[in-house]
């Protein structure tokens, strides 16, 4: 789930409802050609957007931010790693850096039951099939089968945005990230409760923020961070 999911889905016993998150008006489903300010220029993603079963359907400005990071700074790294998308609706960020990375393992992009179909078919707009899987992960829920215990790379973008499903979050990412795992995390704070849950996050796990980003300057007025997050070192 990104910044999403607010629609009419129930998630271990939340009913969600479109007035929890900020949400731009809903719209027919599109597909369209995205390359990341020309970092995907000779592969540009196609991306079938629909929110037809909720916001999560639709790519958010937290996902380009964080996918534009990792195609400029990250794509060595990824290309050797183990990656887990969270919350991934669409599956924009995993898609990304599959088309742009060519990891050596499969990426696995996943999220609520509802979305999966969405995941499926953009994988399949792409020709990726044997690069990147869909799978459902309920956050608090077992993790599937198919997914990493520790992956090197965690990737969730615009997960804080709905305050009851934060325990479960929170829990999700102190079992994934392991003693070399990062978690690439970027959202855009709208409540107080956002930077509790990056507070509450702060007592078992690291967390640092990305300064190394051309953008920074531009989506930090736009109240959208981007930051690490690890395991704590032994004494800190």
């Amino acid at each position: 789930m990104s910044d999403h999911e607010a629609e009419t889905a129930a998630w271990k016993g939340f009913e969600i409802s479109e007035d929890l998150v900020q949400s731009p008006a809903h719209r027919q489903a599109t597909t369209n050609n995205v390359d990341f300010d020309g970092l995907l220029q000779d592969r540009p993603l196609k991306l079938r957007e629909d929110s037809a079963k909720g916001n999560g359907g639709q790519a958010w400005p937290a996902g380009r931010v964080l996918a534009k990071y990792l195609l400029r700074k990250k794509r060595d790294e990824l290309k050797h790693s183990t990656i887990v998308e969270l919350g991934a609706g669409s599956g924009l960020v995993g898609l990304a850096v599959a088309v742009g990375c060519r990891p050596e393992q499969p990426v696995h992009i996943t999220d609520m039951e509802l979305m999966v179909d969405l995941m499926q078919q953009n994988i399949a707009l792409n020709d990726l099939q044997d690069q990147v899987q869909a799978n459902v992960f309920d956050w608090g829920g077992g993790r599937p089968e198919d997914v990493p215990a520790h992956p090197d790379v965690i990737l969730a973008a615009d997960c804080a945005y709905f305050e009851p499903a934060f325990p479960l979050l929170q829990q999700t990412l102190e079992e994934l990230v392991g003693p070399n795992t990062v978690c690439y995390f970027c959202f855009k704070k709208r409540r107080r409760a956002d930077m509790q849950f990056m507070k509450a996050i702060r007592k078992t796990l690291a967390i640092e923020e990305v300064l190394d980003d051309p953008d920074r300057d531009a989506y930090t007025r736009e109240n959208i961070t981007l930051c690490t997050i690890r395991k704590k070192k032994i004494g800190r």
